[in-house]
């Protein structure tokens, strides 16, 4: 990083999906993509289905309301200010029934770069279960 960086509140690449409203508050770019902050505001209904990493290790810090994570072996009701790392190789799936807000922390991930590849995609790419594998194949994102 050559110098420093501040992004103020509400501020950063956004991203605003169907089920999340993300703030990218640290680029992997800046960091040589070995680490990233996204800022999600999980709408109600928020849903992240079942995948794991190869490399990245992602780290989810609780700032409002209740996050359901449901691992292989047990389901955690993560609240307001709990800490959750999900190391590479992990089966994980995340849910937010009444929506609520979190940091994402992604080591050795460009996680950033996803979202922002997501945003430059139609409808009919979506539904594309071959671009959507192979996009997140990508960034390291293996769904079952």
């Amino acid at each position: 990083m050559k110098e420093k960086e501040i992004i103020r509140n509400g501020k950063g690449d956004n991203y605003n999906y169907s089920q999340d409203h993300c703030f990218i508050k640290l680029s992997s770019d800046r960091t040589q993509g070995e680490l990233c902050f996204v800022e999600d505001t999980l709408k109600p209904g928020f849903y992240l289905a079942r995948h794991h990493h190869k490399i990245m290790t992602e780290v989810f810090y609780i700032l409002e309301g209740e996050v359901e994570l449901i691992f292989d072996d047990e389901t955690i009701i993560a609240k307001p200010g709990d800490t959750i790392t999900v190391p590479p190789n992990v089966w994980h799936t995340a849910s937010c029934k009444d929506g609520g807000k979190m940091l994402s922390i992604f080591k050795n991930g460009q996680f950033d770069l996803y979202l922002e590849k997501l945003s430059q995609m139609s409808d009919s790419d979506f539904e594309d279960t071959e671009l959507m594998k192979a996009i997140s194949a990508e960034f390291d994102i293996y769904e079952e």
